[in-house]
């Protein structure tokens, strides 16, 4: 049986005939650029997050930079982040001309260790941006507490996080500013690129919108250097479609990765994720680590069984060749380091099915023995 790591068709069919009548309207009204259908996403989706702000934005990557912007942190700055996450967290610290800070992460969490956080704060230190990693929060009780102590702003790259939990209060409602991105394999996913904030300041909210729009204070009045990541009419339609049906996709994926915790718990060659005391994930990627064997060539027979698999991701960004500058060395980031050498993500969409995720799990039982006896 094939089983594809995500199947985007199976999601839109499901919904399609909502998100033809949502688009249809802003056809007609030919509001492409913002409009209504924007203002109706962002003020659902504050709702969903548990905030008073939503900004629609072009991207998630720019979601991060104009968060960074509106917190004041500028060239001269160091910002915290984890070593274990996509590089656009990186990028949009680069940015603004402020430099990336790595700490490693928790085992258990795969979210930064407040406690190496707490280390690597500097008087050149403006900001920590903690990353919501597979779809689970990190510690923002701890990291708020040190950030409070030392009077930096906190940003949640909420990317992969959208409607998890952390002791009831939901991604990217506990910092200062949420950033969210819609890329399309995203929980909750744009047709094309799509991005937001989310923040009970109603500074950071208004000067974010403004600067989004070439910073313009009422028409041709330009207040500051501006950008154009206006989100645009059509996505934010598809968005807030999606919207309503993302509380049953998030469920959906919860009761996936209990299977998994059911059929692959007791499997020695595997760690499976654990989910840190009172949170509730939402699993956006289900990643696992091998703990002895060759992931490659496990990841290579179940290719050729029809189950795809990803890796989420092969590399710390601090080793990657763009920030060489900084000095890291392997050995660093141990613990990241660890699980991204030896994690894979499995098949993880609202939409597998039941034979699906017996294939995917009854094809591991198969193969673990085989992968261990090609690493003696």
């Amino acid at each position: 049986m094939k089983v594809p790591f995500l199947d985007l068709p199976a999601q839109n069919r499901s919904v399609a005939g909502e998100i033809r009548a949502a688009m249809d309207e802003v056809i007609d009204a030919s509001a492409f650029i913002l409009g209504p259908a924007v203002e109706r996403f962002e003020r659902n989706f504050a709702k969903f997050a548990g905030t008073s702000h939503c900004v629609g934005l072009n991207n998630g990557t720019t979601s991060l930079q104009m968060a960074l912007i509106a917190a004041g942190v500028g060239p001269g700055d160091e910002v915290i982040i984890t070593p274990l996450t996509w590089v656009s967290t990186a990028w949009a610290i680069s940015y603004v001309g402020a430099t990336p800070v790595f700490a490693d992460v928790d085992p258990v969490s795969y979210t930064l260790d407040p406690e190496l956080v707490r280390k690597a704060i500097t008087p050149k230190t403006k900001a920590i941006m903690p990353v919501h990693i597979y779809g689970q929060m990190a510690d923002m009780t701890a990291l708020m507490a040190i950030a409070t102590e030392h009077k930096l702003v906190v940003i949640e790259d909420a990317a992969q996080a959208h409607g998890a939990t952390q002791n009831g209060r939901s991604a990217g409602s506990i910092g200062h500013i949420g950033s969210f991105s819609f890329y399309p394999g995203k929980n909750l996913g744009a047709f094309g690129e799509g991005g937001a904030i989310v923040t009970n300041d109603e500074s950071i909210a208004k000067r974010i919108a403004r600067l989004r729009d070439h910073a313009q204070q009422g028409r041709h009045n330009h207040v500051e250097i501006g950008f154009n990541t206006r989100m645009e009419g059509l996505q934010g339609a598809v968005l807030d479609v999606k919207l309503r049906h993302l509380p049953a996709w998030n469920d959906a994926r919860r009761r996936h990765a209990r299977f998994y915790e059911r059929q692959l718990g007791s499997i020695s060659e595997l760690q499976l994720p654990r989910v840190a005391e009172g949170h509730d994930p939402v699993w956006h990627v289900y990643c696992v680590q091998l703990k002895t064997g060759s992931r490659d060539v496990l990841r290579d027979a179940l290719a050729e069984k029809g189950i795809a698999t990803g890796v989420h991701y092969p590399t710390p960004v601090p080793y990657q060749p763009a920030y060489a500058y900084l000095g890291h060395r392997v050995g660093d980031f141990p613990v990241a380091e660890g699980i991204m050498n030896s994690c894979f993500s499995l098949p993880m969409y609202a939409e597998l099915t039941a034979e699906q995720l017996t294939a995917v799990c009854d094809s591991l039982k198969e193969l673990l023995p085989m992968t261990k006896r090609h690493a003696a």
